[in-house]
C-alpha cells in the first residue's frame, strides 16, 4: 500500500473514531443523565471519560498529523480557503472539547461520590451538565462542517 492510501485510510478511520465515539458517548451520557438514576449516571460518566481517553484523545492527535502529511503529499496549498476554514473549525472544536473533558471527569467524580453515599446528585453536577450540553452542540456542528469541507473542498476565500 502506498503512503497516500495508508495516510488517507488512517485519516478517515481516525475521523470516524473521533466522530463516532463523541456522538455515541454523548448520546449515552445525556440520556442516562436524564434518567436521574445516580448509579447509572456514575457508570455512564465513568465510561465516557474512559472512552475519551482511549479513543477520542488518540484520534484528536492523529487527525492533524495525518491531515498535514496528506496535505503535503497531495501538494495542497495550506492557504486554501476550505482548508483554513476546516483548521479553524478543528481548533474551535478542540476549544469546546477540552472543557467538556474536564466537565465529564468532574461529573463522574460527583456522580460516583453520590452513588457511593446514596446521596442525590449535587447542584454542581447539574451546572456542569448544562455547560457540557451547551458546548457539545457547537462542537458537533463544527465537526459536521469539517466533514463537508473535506469532501467538497469548496473555493472559499478567507
Amino acid at each position: 500500500m502506498n503512503a497516500y492510501i495508508w495516510l488517507k485510510t488512517l485519516h478517515i478511520l481516525s475521523s470516524t473514531l473521533l466522530f463516532g465515539t463523541g456522538l455515541g458517548t454523548a448520546f449515552f451520557m445525556w440520556f442516562t443523565h436524564r434518567t436521574g438514576n445516580v448509579a447509572a449516571i456514575a457508570t455512564a460518566t465513568r465510561l465516557t471519560v474512559r472512552a475519551d481517553f482511549l479513543f477520542t484523545t488518540p484520534a484528536v492527535i492523529v487527525q492533524p498529523i495525518s491531515g498535514y502529511l496528506l496535505m503535503r503529499l497531495m501538494g495542497l496549498d495550506l492557504h486554501a480557503g476550505w482548508l483554513q476554514a476546516a483548521i479553524a473549525l478543528y481548533v474551535f472544536t478542540g476549544l469546546c472539547w477540552l472543557p467538556v473533558v474536564w466537565l465529564q471527569w468532574k461529573a463522574s467524580q460527583l456522580a460516583r461520590a453520590a452513588a457511593h453515599t446514596g446521596a442525590p446528585l449535587p447542584p454542581a453536577y447539574y451546572r456542569m451538565m448544562r455547560i457540557w450540553f451547551a458546548l457539545g452542540w457547537p462542537a458537533f456542528l463544527a465537526v459536521l462542517a469539517i466533514f463537508w469541507l473535506m469532501v467538497a473542498k469548496p473555493p472559499l476565500s478567507l
